[in-house]
């Protein structure tokens, strides 16, 4: 009685271990998921504010600048405009001088001109596709000339482009880690019950038929091992949240339940692989290598 309640502790205690080893694994595989979505999302919300600004002449009549805006807002690649009139230029000039600009003018009129803000949508946020509206719009003969730091919007595609390589290098070797770690830790449970497979084949029972316990407890490992690794991101966003509000803008709720539901079946899925490959390995052993 004591050495099969010895035998259950060991096996409880390799179970536990395997379990909390492939929730680790799975739980660094979706935080990094997690990272590369929000790195995406910000990336996106970086590029859609990059923009220039539409400066009209002084004689060109409202009701035209409003005419430009809705071409403008019909174009595929405008995110946003927000046409900016004489009055809130100046407003905007004091609040960022931090005094009144109007003293300063006396009888003068107002020398700010009205102009168009214009925010992109992220694919077209490029030098290339800002240079051709650019084209366009100087065309027009009430547009004095159109604002925007062209090397800044090259930096900005560059050093993006950049981070999504390192990420993707990241993803593939965190990746092969997570296959090997899980491989080997179902491999050291199964392991543990290199005997009873030996047992069970003496007695006549047939590949399959040993096989399907086995399966059946991987498969149960991956998928509570994935379940409590998403309920530990859950955790862990949510404490994210809290210290940086800022987060909210970017997170996008149908992606991240694709990651927990991806999380889910990739560590079933390793865990069955794993578990398939192990068991093999004891189903075609030779009774001496047992011991080994």
């Amino acid at each position: 009685m004591s050495e099969k309640s010895t035998n259950r502790r060991r096996l409880a205690g390799s179970y536990f271990m395997s379990l909390m080893s492939i929730t680790a694994v799975l739980l660094l595989l979706g935080l990094f998921a997690l990272l590369m979505l929000h790195a995406r999302k910000l990336s996106d919300h970086i590029k859609e504010n990059i923009g220039f600004e539409v400066v009209m002449n002084s004689n060109v009549k409202e009701a035209n600048i409003l005419r430009l805006q809705k071409e403008l807002d019909a174009m595929p690649a405008v995110k946003s405009t927000k046409y900016i009139t004489k009055d809130e230029a100046i407003q905007r000039l004091s609040e960022d001088l931090g005094e009144d600009f109007l003293q300063w003018l006396g009888d003068e009129e107002n020398p700010l001109l009205p102009s168009l803000d214009v925010r992109f949508n992220a694919a077209y946020s490029n030098n290339d596709s800002i240079t051709a509206i650019e084209s366009r719009l100087l065309q027009n003969p009430g547009v004095k000339e159109i604002c925007y730091q062209k090397s800044l919007v090259d930096l900005i595609n560059r050093n993006i482009h950049r981070i999504g390589f390192v990420l993707i290098g990241i993803s593939l070797v965190l990746i092969l880690i997570a296959i090997a770690l899980i491989n080997n830790t179902i491999r050291l449970t199964v392991y543990s019950k290199r005997f009873l497979v030996r047992s069970m084949q003496l007695v006549g029972a047939t590949e399959g038929f040993i096989r399907r316990p086995f399966m059946k407890s991987g498969v149960a490992q991956g998928f509570f091992g994935a379940v409590l690794a998403d309920l530990l991101l859950t955790l862990l966003l949510y404490m994210l949240t809290r210290r940086i509000p800022e987060l909210t803008t970017v997170h996008d709720l149908p992606l991240t339940l694709c990651i927990y539901a991806g999380v889910i079946v990739l560590g079933m899925l390793l865990a069955a692989f794993s578990t398939r490959l192990a068991l093999g390995k004891y189903l075609n052993l030779r009774l001496d290598r047992l011991y080994v």
